[in-house]
Parts: C-alpha cells; sequence; structure tokens
C-alpha cells in the first residue's frame, strides 16, 4: 500500500531496553494523518505519513481496540535509542520495524505500542493498526501501550533519538510542529493538552532537551490551530495539608477507586491513597499529591457523567452536591470559565481543572 499523505495546516512502562545492540523505548505510540482546523490558516502543506503496510508491519496479535471517541491529549516520547545519523526513510521504516518486533516479542504486546513514530530525518511512521483510519475519522482513538493511565485518553509519539543532553534537530521538530497540528486539528485537541511522558508516569522521557521544548511546541501548534499554549500546573500538596485543594484531591482519587472521607485533610489515609494511585498509574510513588498525580487524576467531565469527581466541580462551585452532572452544574461552570477568561463550553477540561484547583 503506498503511503498516505493529506493536507496539513501549518503556522507499559518500561523505558530503556536492548535489542540487538541497540537500545528501544517500550512505550507505545499511535495514529497519523493530517486534517483541517476549524479555522484555516493561511496556507497547507503536506504531511506524509507511511501506513502500517508501507512500512511492512507484522499484523496484530489481535484486533486493537477502537474506542468510539477521540484522543483528549497528545503525549510525546523519545525512543531512547542511539541518535542515528541515517536519515533515510529506508532507516526510518528499518526503526518501525524493530519497535514492533522488541513491543511484540519482549513485551508481549498485541502490536506496536505507540499511534507515530517520527525518525531523526522526519519521516512520519503510523505505529499500533488502525491509527491512521481513526485519526482521519476524527472521532475514534486506538487503546495504545505508551504511557501507563493515559493509553485510553492520549495519542503518543514516539521521537526517534535519546535528547537528555543532544539537542532536538530542527527537521524532526518541524515534523512534529506538523504532526501535532494535525492531530490537534482533527480531534479537536487544544495546545495545552501537549505533554511529556515524564508528566504521566516515573520516568526521564522525553528527556531534558526535548521536555523543555515543549513549551514551544505548544505554542507553535497554537498559533497554527488556535487555542491557549500554556501548559497546566498544578499545587504540590503534602500530608498535613488543608483545605479546598486537598477536598478536591480526595473526591478526585475516590472516582479512581478510594474511599476517602472528603474532609480536606491530607493525613494518613490520604497519603496512603495517593501512593496507591501513583503506583496504579506508574508514577512516582512518594505520597505527595504533584504534578504526576493531578494529571493522572483528572478527566474531562461534562454534563451527562456522574461520580466523585463531578462532586468535586460542583462543592468548588458552591453548587449542589449531588455528584450529577447536569444543567446547573454546567451553567455554573460556564459562568466559571467566562470568569476566568477560560474557553466557554461547559466542559472540565485540564485548563477548568487547573483553574478550579488553583
Amino acid at each position: 500500500m503506498p503511503e498516505r499523505r493529506r493536507d496539513a495546516k501549518p503556522n507499559e512502562t518500561t523505558r530503556r531496553a536492548l535489542l540487538g545492540g541497540t537500545l528501544l523505548g517500550t512505550t507505545g505510540l499511535l495514529l497519523g494523518g493530517t486534517a483541517a482546523a476549524a479555522t484555516s490558516p493561511p496556507s497547507t502543506r503536506a504531511l506524509t505519513v507511511a501506513s502500517t503496510d508501507a512500512w511492512g508491519a507484522r499484523p496484530p496479535r489481535s484486533e486493537p481496540v477502537v474506542l468510539a471517541r477521540p484522543a483528549r491529549k497528545i503525549i510525546v516520547h523519545h525512543t531512547a535509542t542511539p541518535n542515528s545519523t541515517d536519515y533515510s526513510r529506508a532507516h526510518a521504516f528499518e526503526l518501525a520495524r524493530s519497535i514492533q518486533d522488541y513491543h511484540m516479542d519482549h513485551n508481549g504486546w498485541i502490536d506496536t505500542g505507540q499511534h507515530f513514530t517520527l525518525s531523526r530525518g522526519g519521516h512520519i511512521t503510523e505505529g499500533r493498526h488502525h491509527s491512521l483510519a481513526a485519526f482521519d475519522d476524527g472521532g475514534n482513538h486506538v487503546v495504545s501501550a505508551h504511557t501507563s493511565g493515559q493509553n485510553r485518553l492520549a495519542v503518543g509519539i514516539e521521537n526517534e533519538g535519546t535528547y537528555n543532553s543532544v539537542a532536538f534537530p530542527s527537521t524532526q521538530y518541524d515534523k512534529l510542529v506538523e504532526l501535532c497540528v494535525a492531530l490537534c486539528s482533527s480531534y479537536g485537541i487544544e495546545p495545552y493538552e501537549i505533554y511529556g511522558h515524564r508528566d504521566f508516569n516515573a520516568t526521564d522521557c522525553p528527556g531534558d532537551r526535548l521536555y523543555a521544548l515543549l513549551g514551544q511546541l505548544r505554542a507553535d501548534v497554537a498559533a497554527s490551530v488556535g487555542g491557549d499554549p500554556t501548559g497546566v500546573s498544578w499545587p504540590l500538596l503534602r500530608p498535613d495539608d488543608e483545605g479546598e485543594r486537598v477536598r478536591m484531591l480526595q473526591h478526585l482519587l475516590n472516582e479512581h477507586g478510594a474511599a476517602l472521607t472528603t474532609d480536606g485533610i491530607y493525613g494518613p489515609a490520604t497519603e496512603s491513597a495517593v501512593s496507591d494511585f501513583q503506583r496504579s498509574t506508574g508514577a512516582i510513588v512518594d505520597g505527595l499529591a504533584g504534578n504526576q498525580t493531578w494529571n493522572q487524576a483528572v478527566r474531562d467531565r461534562a454534563n451527562g457523567d456522574s461520580g466523585s469527581a463531578v462532586r468535586a466541580v460542583q462543592q468548588r462551585l458552591g453548587t449542589t452536591v449531588d455528584g450529577i452532572f447536569g444543567p446547573v452544574t454546567e451553567s455554573a461552570v460556564r459562568d466559571f470559565q467566562h470568569a476566568r477568561g477560560l474557553r466557554v463550553d461547559g466542559v472540565v477540561d485540564a485548563r477548568t481543572w487547573d483553574e478550579l484547583v488553583g
């Protein structure tokens, strides 16, 4: 099958493993393609993504699960492989095959973990099967294996190389911007929902140098698709803290299976629940509620949802706390978003959670 070419608008968790003398990252990635933004930028440029057929992928062991809902965020990785100076398409295809072999034969996964792989030469390959089709649809998401706790929510992009101390190549960066623009346009992902792997799991991925570029990446994507490029920022909560932030944290932990009294006191029970949650999501286990804990705990909530996270929203906004996200709660969320200068849509996404937590 030939490569897929579309118009793009401009403007579980071992990190390293040895395979045949080559260090391969074991995170997963999905997706590929490009789509039109809601507001058309002044020009377009072509984005080419090689399908699994094009690079000679093995068939998956079983059919990947495709969810009938869009991805809500993008997570950037590095492969932790050598910084190859072979920038050819043939090398990119070889890389895609070696990653799939490792993920299937060593990790025991059904397929490549990630949605997309971006070589140092700027070649983009589809990772897990059906990722291109899901992207083309714009309303589906393929369950992946690139970030523990986020594989049903996020598109993973693996970038060839190791970027702890080495600079990220400009050709690779430009293609990463194009790919993120395409994904944000297709799925309606806000630029502030572009993250690095270390924002969720206990890893140095995507390397210090690439991670330091994520603010610029969000800004460059926002220049094309619009929206807010400012990354979310969470408070650090610890034992003996008290107040509304702690109460919201307790509600969110209960959403994920804890059974805490939402008393706003960060006592031993809350510390234990935080540690358990961190362990279950592959985060750093320290009992402190920081960046990784909040990023893993929050989920988009909107009209029709129910549960403890909705209670957190209602309590923070001073509405009836019944755990049911109905018209009254939606109206309160919209008022809050308007007052804070946020996108007013009544959906509690990461930016609105960020403001609610304060």
